[in-house]
């Protein structure tokens, strides 16, 4: 396999750890990441002055020349397949995407192909520098097949560390726009009476609760309140549809970001999306709730009614603060347009 030497000296003032040192001073077009560095010092892949090094916790001197051996990344067993994107923003370290729904963000064995990951190392080809030591996109976060909107993938294996570790902090803001059966009101007792929900200023729906796998039915996330993942949604409503509001479209937003997360919260506190056939539940409603056109758009709508609108984050390499924002898909679109129309009988 091909390999390549780089070469640097370790400037004054050093951290006293290796790791921590090279980390500091390794050339940035080196792309390699604090965990990428400390693997290599762990294979023998790091000489100090010529000596090998595989203690992290090893000391070095100012001055010492450091020479890290590291293997071309390999390609990736994923095939690249030629799938139009819709590129919200790119440069050398990342890329963001307005996904589209029923795309499968990374093949998995029902989903082998026509998936994100196949299209990112189509369109990014030879600007992938490696992840983790392979040819491939950093996929730090996901969004469901059936959810459209926003995600950043990474480029190079910095920008993967980078992301991966802002997303852990749950310091990136995330915005989603869903419709969802009901109105989400605080003066609704009900909801009041629900266990993890409450309000706060402002009319915003909080959510807090466990959330893990279900114990039978394993495509599915439940909800709890001892184990499982600590989980937290907020959500607003932006407009209310018929009467007395049967249908409304929220604005969510997460603290946290587990699997299903705003999808399976609403569904708990009452207020399953439009077409979310998991959670949803689909509800008979009133002709006298919304005109024919409306209740039409309702039943026949063929996916979770949920988009991620608004991504952003700071810049894993320079630093800049980023946010994107992505349009409601033609499909949202023409759901509310028929919801707004007037007709109730």
């Amino acid at each position: 396999m091909a390999s390549r030497r780089i070469e640097f000296v370790i400037a004054e003032n050093p951290p006293k750890r290796l790791d921590k040192a090279i980390a500091r001073d390794v050339p940035e077009e080196a792309t390699l990441s604090r965990t990428r560095l400390a693997r290599l010092i762990e294979d023998g892949r790091v000489e100090v002055d010529g000596v090998l090094s595989t203690e992290a916790k090893s000391k070095v001197a100012e001055g010492a020349r450091v020479t890290i051996t590291v293997d071309e990344a390999e390609e990736s067993h994923i095939g690249p397949e030629n799938i139009a994107l819709d590129v919200v923003h790119e440069d050398a370290d990342l890329i963001v995407v307005n996904k589209p729904a029923g795309m499968v963000v990374h093949p998995a064995p029902g989903s082998p192909s026509g998936t994100l990951v196949n299209a990112l190392l189509h369109h990014c080809g030879a600007d992938l520098s490696g992840v983790g030591g392979v040819k491939r996109p950093g996929i730090v976060h996901r969004i469901d097949k059936e959810t459209s909107g926003l995600l950043v993938a990474a480029k190079t294996d910095v920008a993967h560390q980078g992301l991966a570790a802002q997303f852990e902090r749950h310091s990136v803001e995330r915005y989603y726009q869903a419709v969802c059966y009901g109105t989400p009101d605080g003066n609704d007792p009900r909801l009041r009476g629900i266990r993890g929900a409450s309000f706060e200023p402002g009319h915003i729906l909080k959510i807090t609760t466990q959330l893990a796998r279900h114990k039978t039915d394993r495509q599915r996330q439940a909800v709890l309140f001892e184990g499982g993942r600590h989980a937290i949604t907020r959500a607003r409503i932006v407009e209310a549809f018929g009467a007395p509001g049967v249908v409304s479209l929220i604005e969510c937003w997460l603290e946290t970001g587990r699997t299903h997360q705003i999808r399976v919260h609403m569904a708990h506190a009452g207020h399953g999306l439009v077409g979310d056939p998991t959670y949803g539940s689909k509800r008979k409603l009133s002709p006298k709730s919304l005109s024919d056109a409306g209740r039409a758009a309702v039943d026949g709508f063929a996916r979770q009614a949920l988009h991620a609108t608004v991504l952003g984050f700071q810049h894993p390499v320079s630093g800049a603060t980023l946010r994107f924002e992505a349009p409601l898909p033609r499909d949202m679109l023409d759901l509310m347009e028929a919801l707004r129309r007037p007709g109730i009988t």
